[in-house]
Formats: structure tokens, sequence, C-alpha cells
């Protein structure tokens, strides 16, 4: 500031503008830069004159002072505040590439030593080398989502501009929206590659601290979608196709820009672009984030680099509504699919633009070109395009995202997570059901007095109503106890733990047991609680009369194989000639048979037992082993004794049996194993069968575990070696003893048939 008081009288004769000139323009008069460094103020009677100086900020026009008309891009690129960095970009390392770090840092290490000592460490620094290279191709070519979104935000990654300088001819950028804003986060220009003009729209971020502000970290206000709207209008007007390039994390959310009309710009935006009739490219060079990214990004083709990500709402943002935390974000980036490889199966993008290993910022140049490539090969697909098939081609590439069909089969696995369909349950009144029980009763009595067979679609179709009127009744009182709310938070849990985990979880066994417990407690206060009861015992009682009438018949086909094989002409011959050879050689038991006979005995047995195997797997029913009853007992011990030796050892073995079941920690296995073959149904997946057979294995190891000790193992042991003292004759099999003790690895199997034996 300077202050300069004179007299009128001491610059007689001197104008204004001659004050103002400098005095090595020969013009006389004292030059302004010196009154400013010594201030000074001649006195008069007559008048005072003051004057104050401010100095102005200078104004930074692009524009050089000896502009070069050969740059790259032609002379009006000189306009653009785009310039190159004073400063080179320091290197970000990201979490997972620190492995690459370390390698790098051994090679620096390895070449200074190799420089301070004059040695030849040559071997060793293409060793650390390729080995370099090795690891990043392994770590670049299984990238997780989250760090393919890492990349996406990588501070160095090339911005908008830096690839529209690498891959244009000329390119001058037009500012402005026409309201009196010019938003520095969407940058528009006029641009040529190889001869042909575009119109380029592009989100721009910064590429330091001080770009980051002036552009707003990319994310455009309501005036920088209205210059885009703009220059859209301005490209469908001249005929320019349109190329624009996604780099956001969404659209400015501040107050002023929603007072402004963020939502309708954007709108408005989407709506004008389905009606362009100018090729449109989308290219998402980073993150495209929600609205902000659509709002330039409905085209023809949208392209995307093979690290960008295409998002509606950010992994963090996501995992902060679903998990409550935004560490969640891992996670979160998979199951959004928000990568280029997920997004092109799912047919949102059409096309990925390779990057360089170590993404994008690694080699710009490489990059850029990769994206003038991919710019002319879809252009040269949608040019020859007529106006009217163009729009239908935009409009098909939006209309079919997201389609299904209709009443389609569902994958078992995307099924599990589906809420399911809430079934209605129509009840049968109590005296309805009654009579409909009462009448089949009859129906079954009949059928045993006339030894015919009972109803049997009545009877099945029965037991599916009563199993689905108990469930319906326990429904209820559960309800009427007040656990309903109790046992649903409970089946969540279940339903959140694998089942192989809930074996080994005792918590969740526990509040199992203990909800269990006190429904037992309470279910006798129910109001439906009688009703239940009956419908119960009806159950149990038909269930029953099934499994005999299914036994019946089951062992009705079982005899007819058997009649049917034994009748047979061949068989028949055989056994004929095989008995009249042993009444022939006069032997009382096949221990007195000759070598040449006995294999003929056993031979003959052999081959009906085959037979009747084929037969029994005919009917649906699997052979795990046939049980030789041809041993008989010692002369030292009758077979009474015998017979009771071994039905004690089997009480025995079934008491430890009953010991293991009862305990708490096989029931809760067998529960779940019911529970698993329920949710199974009638047509188990194979994850679904997997886990059966797990709990299966689970069961008959620790009835093993339980079953194997020293002194059944002597016991049986003891009986195994009296009943192997003597052989029993074939003639003799049904005299000998019908049950037999057989030591094996325990295994749990229901025999369908008494111990039967080819005598002859």
């Amino acid at each position: 500031m300077a202050s300069i008081a004179c007299s009128s009288a001491a610059f007689t004769g001197t104008s204004a503008s001659d004050l103002l000139r400098s005095s090595s323009n020969g013009v006389s008069g004292n030059p302004l830069k010196t009154l400013g460094k010594a201030p000074f103020s001649v006195k008069k009677r007559d008048a005072t004159v003051a004057a104050k100086l401010k100095k102005g900020k200078k104004h930074d026009y692009p524009w050089p002072a000896d502009p070069d008309p050969n740059v790259k891009g032609g002379v009006l690129t000189h306009l653009s505040h785009f310039k190159p960095l004073k400063e080179k970009q320091k290197p970000v390392t990201l979490d997972f590439e620190k492995p690459l770090v370390e390698i790098e840092k051994k090679m620096i290490d390895v070449r200074r030593m190799a420089n301070e000592t004059g040695l030849d460490f040559s071997d060793q620094i293409i060793l650390l080398e390729n080995k370099y290279q090795q690891a990043l191709k392994d770590l670049y070519r299984h990238l997780t989502p989250i760090q393919r979104v890492h990349i996406a935000r990588h501070p160095n990654r090339p911005t908008f501009l830096d690839h529209i300088f690498s891959i244009t001819d000329k390119f001058v950028e037009l500012h402005g929206d026409r309201s009196g804003y010019d938003d520095p986060a969407i940058v528009t220009g006029i641009g040529t590659i190889d001869d042909r003009r575009y119109m380029f729209i592009g989100q721009q971020k910064g590429r330091n601290t001080k770009e980051n502000i002036h552009r707003n970290f990319g994310m455009p206000t309501p005036h920088g979608y209205r210059k885009a709207l703009r220059m859209m209008y301005y490209a469908d007007h001249h005929g320019f196709p349109i190329v624009t390039f996604i780099d956001t994390p969404g659209a400015y959310a501040d107050l002023k820009s929603e007072e402004l009309g963020q939502g309708e710009a954007i709108a408005h935006n989407l709506r004008t672009m389905f009606g362009l009739k100018v090729p449109i490219v989308s290219i998402v060079i980073g993150e495209g984030g929600s609205g902000g990214a659509l709002a330039i990004g409905c085209a023809n083709k949208l392209l995307m680099l093979e690290n960008a990500v295409f998002y509606v709402a950010s992994p963090e943002a996501c995992a902060a509504i679903l998990w409550k935390t935004a560490k969640a974000s891992p996670k979160a980036a998979e199951k959004l699919r928000i990568t280029a490889p997920e997004l092109c199966r799912l047919q949102i993008c059409d096309g990925i633009i390779p990057e360089p290993l170590g993404g994008a910022h690694a080699d710009p140049a490489w990059t850029s070109q990769q994206i003038k490539a991919a710019i002319n090969e879809t252009m040269d697909e949608l040019m020859p395009m007529d106006t009217e098939k163009l729009l239908k081609h935009r409009m098909h590439k939006f209309r079919k995202l997201g389609g299904f069909e209709e009443n389609a089969q569902v994958d078992p696995k995307k099924k599990v997570n589906m809420k399911k369909e809430d079934q209605i349950v129509c009840t049968t009144p109590n005296e309805e059901l009654e009579g409909e029980v009462e009448k089949l009763k009859q129906q079954i009595l009949k059928a045993k007095e006339s030894s015919s067979k009972p109803p049997e679609m009545a009877l099945k179709d029965m037991i599916e109503k009563l199993k689905k009127e108990v469930d319906h009744e326990y429904s209820e009182a559960i309800k009427a106890t007040g656990l309903k709310d109790r046992l649903d938070m409970l089946r969540e849990e279940v339903s959140k733990v694998n089942s192989r985990d809930l074996l080994m979880n005792p918590v969740i066994r526990d509040k199992i047991e203990k909800l269990k417990d006190e429904f037992n407690q309470k279910l006798s206060a129910a109001p439906n609680h009688p009703t239940l009861q009956y419908k119960l015992d009806m159950l149990k009682e038909f269930s029953k009369a099934k499994s005999l009438s299914d036994a019946a018949t089951l062992k009705q086909e079982v005899n007819k194989k058997f009649n049917e094989i034994m009748s047979r002409p061949e068989i028949n011959e055989k056994l004929e000639a095989l008995k009249a050879e042993v009444q022939n050689s006069g032997s009382s038991s096949f221990a007195d048979l000759d070598q040449g006979l006995k294999d003929k005995v056993l031979n003959t047995r052999k081959e009906v037992e085959l037979e009747m195997i084929s037969a029994l797997k005919s009917i649906g029913l699997v052979v795990e082993g046939v049980k030789s009853n041809e041993k008989v007992l010692s002369e030292k011990d009758s077979p009474s004794v015998f017979k009771n030796k071994v039905d004690h050892l089997n009480e025995e073995i079934n008491k430890k049996i009953e010991n293991v079941v009862s305990s708490s920690e096989l029931k809760n296995m067998i529960e779940l194993l019911k529970l698993e073959i329920a949710r199974a149904g009638n047509k188990p997946d194979t994850e679904s069968k997997s886990k059966i057979e797990a709990i299966q294995k689970q069961i008959k190891q620790r009835l093993s575990e339980a079953i194997i000790s020293s002194e059944l193992i002597e016991k049986y042991e003891d009986l195994k070696e009296k009943n192997s003292e003597v052989e029993q004759s074939s003639a003799g099999a049904d005299e000998s003893l019908q049950k037999e003790t057989k030591y094996e690895e325990p295994r749990l199997e229901i025999n369908l048939g008494a111990n039967s034996s080819f005598a002859q």
C-alpha cells in the first residue's frame, strides 16, 4: 500500500495519463512503481490528493507467451488447463501388493551391492526379476473383487484427460452449461481419432490433492450433467458420435446440489440419451458409481477396463447397510458382482479392455492405445447402422437386463436362501376326521379277516393327511404356549450354522434341548392337546399298519421269487441229481461226504444263492451279504445251552446299543439326521446327500465305539470257537441254530426276513 500526498501545483501541465506512464518510455513523469516504493508528500496550502493502489491477483491464463503451433493436438491445446505435472506422482503401494515390494527392495539392494563392490550379481538379479514377474502374474491374474476396487481407486490411475490427450489427434475442450456455471468434474470437448470426429464427455478426477479439490474428486454437480446434456444435443445436431468416459464414485450429494435439482438433471440425461440419433459408446475407466455414472452411461455399447468396477452402491456402503460394518466390504464386493468379468456374464458390460499387469497406472500409454483400438472397433460396428436400427439396438440392450423366465426351474443352490412359499393348511373338522379314521379301521379289520391286502392307497392318503394335521396342531400348540418367537429365532440361528458344525456346537444343542423340554412341559396345558394326542395316536397306528402291510407284501414278493427260482427245470434237475448222489454215498452227515461230493454241494448252493441275489436286486432290495447257517454245535454243548448263550450275548449287545442311542449326543445326531432328510425331500441334491451321509457316518462311528468292548469280543470269540468245531450238513440245516451272532464292524441294518437255508 502506498500513500501519495502532493500539491496540484507540483504537477502543473502534467496529465493523469503521464503520471501512469513509465519513464522508460521516454515520457516525462514519475513512474508508478517508484511512487509505490518511496512515499513522499509535497505540502501546499491550496489542496491535497490522496491515492491508494492495491495489488491484484494475477490471473493464470493457460495460453503461453510463445505458443508452439506444432504441439500434439493442435495449437488450441494450449487453451486447456490440464498440463503435465511438474512433479512426478509418488508411487502408492496397495496392501495386497506388499509381497511385490519386498522382492523389489531385494533387487534394489542387490544392484546397489553390485555397484559398490564391482562384483557380478547378474544371475541373482535375473532370478529376482523372474521371481517378481511370476509373483506379479500370479497376483493380478487371481484378483478378488475388493482388490479390483482398490485398483480402480488407485491415486495414480490415468484420468479421462490423460487418455484423451493420448488417443486423440486433435482435441478442444468446451465449457459451460449456459446457465452460469462450468463444473470441472465433467469435461467435454470435440476430438478426432484417425480423422473421425467425436464428442468426448468424461468425469475427471484429480492427479493430486489440489486437483482433486478443484475437480470435486470426480463427483459432478447438476451443472456438470447439464453441460454434458448440452454437448449431447450439440453432437446429435452435427452428427458426431459420442464417447463417454465414466470414472466417479457417484453424483455429488450435498445440500446445494439437491436444491439445484441433482435428481432431475440425471433423469433428464437418461431420457435424452435414449433418443439421440448418433452412436454412443461408454467406457468405465475407474469406478462407476450409481446414477452419477449412469447419467452419461446409457449407450449402445458399455466397455470396461479390466480392473474397473461398476456398481449401484459402493462395497463399503453395502456392507454398512447389510452387515452394520464397513469391514465386511470384501464380502459385499463379492456378492454385488461389480467387476468387469462378472458384469460381462450378466450381459451388462459388452466388452473388457485389457490392462497391463500392475494396473492401468503401470503403463498408461499402452492402456490408452487399447482404449483407442476398442473405440475404433466398436464404432466400425455401430456407424453403418441407420437411425432406427441404432435406437432399437440401444433400447434392446437395456430391455434385456434382468430378464427372467416365468415358471422356470430354480437352481437348488439358489433356492436354499429363498423365502419359502406360505402354505395354507386346510384342516379337517374333528368329527369328519374321526369318521374317516373309523371307516378306514373297519376296512383294515375286514382285510385281516379275509386274509386280503388292506387298502394301500387309502392308508397312504390317511397317513399324509394325519401328518399335515399333526404339524398344524403342533404349530397351534407352540403359539398357545408362547414359544413361537423363540422357535423362529432358533430356526434362524440354526439355518446360519453348517450342519457339521451344529453337531459340535454345544450352545445351539443346549438351546434346542431347553426349548424342547420347555415345550413338552407346557404341551399338556395347550387347549388343543387332546386333539393333538388323538391325531398322533392315529398316525402311529396307521403307520404301523402300513409297515406291516409293506413287510407282508415284500415277504410275498421274496417268496414268489424264491419259488420261481426253485421251480426252474435246470435247478430241479441239479438238486435231484445231487440228492441221489448223497443218498447213494450212504453218508449220514455233510462231514462224512467225500471231498468231490462236498464241492458239488457247495457249488450248487452257491449257484442258487447267486440266482436269489439277482432276483432280490430286481425288486429293489440291496443284498449286503449272505449268512451261512451250516455250523452246528459241538457234542459237548446241547443246542438249547448254546442258543441261550447266543441270546444272552445278543441281549448284551442290544442293551449296549440302547444305552448309546438314549444318550443326548446321539439323540441330537438322530434329530439332525431327520431334519436333513426332511429338508432334502424326495429329490435330495448332492449337498444334501453328502450332509446326510456325513451324519450317518458319525452315528455309526458312535455306535461302533460303544459296542467294541473287550468283554463282548471275548464272549463272541468263545462262541465262535465252539461253533467252528463241527460243520452241519445241508440236510440238517433247518434243525440247527436259527439265530447266529456275527461280529463285524458295527453297523445299522434292517433285516427283511428270517434266516434262510437251501437244504435238501
